[in-house]
Formats: C-alpha cells, structure tokens, sequence
C-alpha cells in the first residue's frame, strides 16, 4: 500500500495510522462495514454505537493500534460536530417554529385551497419540497401524512397518488439539499461551496421530484390500492392555535436562508474579487451560518409571535427542538469518526488509486459507494458520511462544479432502494397501512427511481459544466 502523500499528510492534522497493504485495507474495510452493519440491522444497536465500534474494529483489522485508532476517530467526530453541529441545531429549531406556529399548516392549506383534481398531486409534491426545506424527513413525515390522509379522504383521492409525491419532496430535500445534515457533511468532507452545491442541487431535484412523485404516483396507484387507515389521521398543531402566520410571512422565513446562500454564491461567481467588499459583505451574511440564524431570529417574530407565543412559549419550543436531534448529531459526529479513520488508514487514498486504475468516473464511483453503504446499513445519513469520507481524495483536483456535484452524486445513491432495514421503510408503511411487499412496490421503487435519477442528472451535468 502507498502511504498518504506528503501534501495530504501536510493539509491533515493526523497521520496514517497504518501502512497496510491494499488487499488487507480492503478487507479490514469490508469488515468494518460488516460490523456496522449487524450492529444495526441484527442486534439493533444504535447507529452511533455501531459506527464507533465498526471505526475501532475497521483500525484493527488494517493492523493499527487502538492508540492510534481512538485519536482518529475522535478527532473525525469532533471536526465533523464543529463543522455542522451548530447549523443542524438551528435548522431544528427553524422546523419546530414551522411546525408549532401552525405556518407549515398555513402553506398546507393555502396551496390546497387552490388545488383540486389532477392538480393536487402537484400540490402535494409542492407542499412537501418546501416544508422539506427546515424539516428533518422524520418530521416531515409526522406532520405531512395527517394531511395527506385527510385529502385523499376528502377528495376520494388514491392514497398513492396523493401519498408518493408528499413523500418524494421529502426525500429528495433530505437527500439533496443543504441544511440537511447528509449533504452539510458530504460538503464539510470535500469541500465544497454550500452555495453552489444548493443551486444545482435545486437544479437536480426539480426533474427528479417530478419524475419520483406525480408521475410515479400513477403507477404506484394502479400496483397497490390501499384504504385511508382512519387511526392514522391525527390532530394538526394549529387546531389548538388562536391564529397562525400568514403565507406569506411564512414562505418568505422558509426561503430566507436559500436565497441568502444562494445570493452569496452568486455575487461570488460574479464579482470573483475576495478583497471586494460587496463580496465579503454577502459571504458573511450567505455563510451557512449567519443565513440560518437569520431565518431562526426572522421566524421568531414572523412565525412565534405571529402565532401568538409568549416569550416563554418561544423559550419552550427552541428547547423543545434541540431534544430529539441529538441523536441524529451523534451519528453524524461518529460517521465523520468513521470518515477519519477510513481517511488515516489509508483507504482514501486506496480508493484514489482504485479509480484511477479502473479509470471509474469519480463521481459514479462516489454514487456507487453511497449505494451499497446504504443498501448494507439502511441509512441515507450513514451511507452520506462513510461515502464522503471514503471519496474526500477524489476532490483534491476538482473544480468547485465539480465537488459540488460529488456532493450531490453522493446524497443521490444514500437514497437508493430503502429497504426493511431503512427506519423510514417502516414509518411510511405502518402511516399507510400497507404490508410489507406493497410498501417496497412504492416507497422502495420511489426511493430507487429519485436516486437513479438524480444520479443520473448529476452525471449529465457533469459533461456540461
């Protein structure tokens, strides 16, 4: 095996923890994986357990003391919580604002009310690609499918043709799209621009939400028809809520932060001076960072106090909102643990060599990676983070298109093919009521058609630009 190259070792503050040959890295990353995955999938540990343990027998099994191993991943996980840590935090509480203030329920219901017949599954994948936005997938899920049930009731609509666009806009925004915490991750680990990597993962997502959801819906719908399970349509927010924020209050807070980085990308394509000062002006205020932040304090007047909540009632909901992401910032910390280990261990630098020698284009490469973590383990964030950490090499000489696209190319095949060993497979199927095989012929088949599509559009792209 090579060892890291002098000016890898010299832009990363660890050294390689073992010089093992290429077979033995191959097999003690095989091995790694293996032990995450019956961690997860047999003896139901969780994810964060499982990828610390699979990082200590990954360095174990490439021969590396455990003395050098724990510094790796410890200092993978740190980097990785400082990187994204602060701004998962803030889209949470950016998502719990939407959802307790009754705005997600207001652009719901303002787009519904000027929806009706083959337009409604339009509406549907609309709805839930903006919501998408601030909202973890697992929260858009809780708070999407009560409405989806009711409209499809209301308007004896097929649960599918309702029920998969609403999902394919969720899906597509957690797997594509920054602030979500697989995409922040892939873009810390290769370092790409958060701007640019936002407009052409918008760029890729409009056809493959199209595709994934109202088109695949008609499909869907003729392959399983399913009553709407009636215990499954619970209370909205809002109906104990006074009043609620206006629509447009309410979108304009969503989209803040989108447009402030998207606006820093720009004038930064466009101006392309860093010593300007209207350039440094929109890099602090489109920073990840700054933009989030804005869209939190924004949205405590236009959302909180719109909905009428006391400053303690807003104190409550900020708390409230930190709670249940830890142990998505836990997971995250320990795959960028895992990232690192891969990285110090050579295996970075393996796969480099791999690629070149099999002349692999890095991004179907990156695709392909992502697939298989995800197919192995079942989770889109786990696939996201070991896949950036095993392709960050490949970026050295990538254009900044280039590495945005292998962000994208990556957040593509973590959606691939969610399966019974995927926690949201079994959140979609029980919200539905459908069996086992009916939920693999929509959600799985739609989870496969947004990852082949997208990857798909992210490969074309790259010929272009």
């Amino acid at each position: 095996m090579t060892s890291l190259s002098v000016e890898m070792l010299a832009a990363d503050p660890v050294a390689p923890i073992t010089s093992a040959g290429h077979a033995q890295l191959g097999i003690a990353v095989l091995a790694g994986i293996a032990v995450i995955v019956l961690l997860i999938t047999k003896f139901k540990v969780h994810a964060f357990l499982a990828l610390t343990i699979g990082s200590l027998a990954l360095g174990a099994f490439a021969g590396a003391p455990l003395d050098k191993v724990i510094p790796s991943f410890t200092t993978g996980l740190g980097n990785t919580v400082a990187g994204v840590g602060v701004l998962i935090a803030l889209g949470a509480i950016l998502g719990k604002l939407l959802a307790d203030s009754g705005g997600a329920d207001q652009i719901v219901d303002t787009i519904l009310a000027k929806a009706g017949g083959r337009s409604m599954p339009w509406a549907m994948v609309l709805i839930a690609s903006v919501i998408g936005l601030p909202l973890f997938f697992e929260v858009g899920i809780v708070l999407l499918i009560p409405v989806v049930l009711m409209v499809a009731k209301r308007g004896n609509y097929s649960l599918m043709r309702i029920g998969i666009p609403a999902l394919a806009g969720l899906s597509v925004m957690h797997g594509l799209i920054p602030p979500h915490p697989g995409p922040l991750v892939a873009i810390d680990a290769v370092q790409a621009n958060l701007g640019l990597t936002l407009a052409l993962g918008v760029l890729v997502s409009i056809p493959t939400v199209i595709i994934a959801g109202p088109v695949f819906a008609k499909y869907a719908a003729r392959w399983v028809d399913v009553p709407v399970p009636e215990k499954m349509i619970q209370a909205r927010p809002s109906e104990d809520l006074d009043k609620r924020p206006s629509f447009g209050a309410t979108v304009f807070t969503v989209l803040l932060p989108v447009v402030l980085m998207l606006g820093s990308a720009l004038v930064e394509i466009i101006i392309d001076d860093p010593a300007n000062m209207v350039q440094r002006v929109f890099d602090v205020i489109g920073s990840p960072l700054m933009a989030l932040l804005a869209a939190v304090v924004v949205g405590m007047f236009t959302l909180g106090r719109a909905a009428g909540f006391t400053k303690g009632r807003l104190s409550t909901t900020v708390e409230k909102s930190l709670g249940p992401i830890a142990g998505v910032l836990l997971i995250v910390g320990a795959g960028g643990g895992f990232k690192q280990t891969l990285i110090d261990s050579g295996v970075g630098q393996m796969v480099l060599e791999i690629s070149e020698n099999w002349s692999i284009p890095a991004l179907l490469l990156a695709w392909l990676i992502a697939v298989v973590i995800r197919l192995a383990t079942g989770s889109a964030t786990v696939a996201t983070v070991s896949a950036a950490g095993l392709v960050a090499p490949l970026a050295a000489d990538m254009s900044s298109t280039h590495l945005a696209l292998l962000v994208l190319a990556i957040g593509a095949g973590s959606l691939f093919f969610s399966h019974v060993n995927d926690a949201g497979f079994w959140l979609v199927k029980e919200y539905f009521g459908m069996s086992v095989g009916q939920t693999i012929k929509t959600w799985s088949v739609m989870e496969t058609i947004i990852s082949v599509v997208a990857g798909g559009i992210v490969l074309l792209l790259s010929l272009v630009i």
